[in-house]
């Protein structure tokens, strides 16, 4: 008895950028082709240009480096799981002197895509529990999550060697400077203590 050929591994549809397109790189794998399987392999590894593209969206100077790597497998009978790891190095205004501000980010990354998802009801709606759960739907983008979650893995406030925030001066033409200082919650009952005054005998 002839025993039929194994299926091909499932192949992502490939992510082709033209040369003047700003567009995110894109790293989808059908959820029909996966489905049957114990894992699927998930790499993403983009260019120079999709990290550029990356860059722009995200606001970096720069993104020298950016890696994903991980698995899709099933989770019961129709659930998916997409567990990796990111890599990457980053480039950041200062946000005190906008001087570029290199960091080095590695975290892992975790997406469960349920079959059987149910938005709360408006009333219902809080934060949940669980923020990695999504909707399953007929295609995981790997390059959207590792997306995603290098973003949510940015330094909020970068900062350069050495650099420190100064005192912070308000004002507007034709006005006396107000400083941070003043603005402090003790400034202004400082300001109400009034010296006594004199009284004829030269005492106060």
């Amino acid at each position: 008895m002839t025993k039929a050929p194994k299926p091909p591994a499932p192949q992502p549809i490939a992510a082709d950028l033209p040369a003047d397109s700003a567009d995110l790189p894109s790293l989808p794998f059908k959820v029909t082709a996966i489905a049957g399987r114990t894992s699927t392999h998930v790499r993403f590894h983009p260019t120079a240009q999709e990290r550029a593209s990356i860059a722009r969206a995200l606001g970096l100077i720069d993104l020298p480096v950016l890696t994903f790597d991980g698995d899709i497998r099933p989770a019961g009978k129709r659930d998916m799981v997409l567990e990796g790891k990111l890599a990457a190095r980053v480039v950041q205004p200062c946000s005190v002197t906008l001087e570029p501000v290199t960091t080095a980010l590695a975290e892992p990354v975790r997406r469960r895509y349920l079959a059987d998802y149910k938005l709360p009801e408006a009333d219902e709606l809080e934060i949940p529990e669980d923020d990695s759960t999504e909707p399953l739907a007929e295609v995981i983008d790997a390059a959207a999550v590792a997306i995603e979650a290098l973003a949510l893995a940015l330094p909020l406030y970068p900062r350069a060697a050495g650099a420190e925030l100064g005192e912070a001066v308000f004002t507007e033409p034709g006005l006396a400077p107000l400083r941070e200082g003043d603005l402090k919650p003790f400034a202004a009952l400082a300001g109400l203590v009034i010296a006594p005054k004199a009284d004829d005998t030269g005492q106060s």
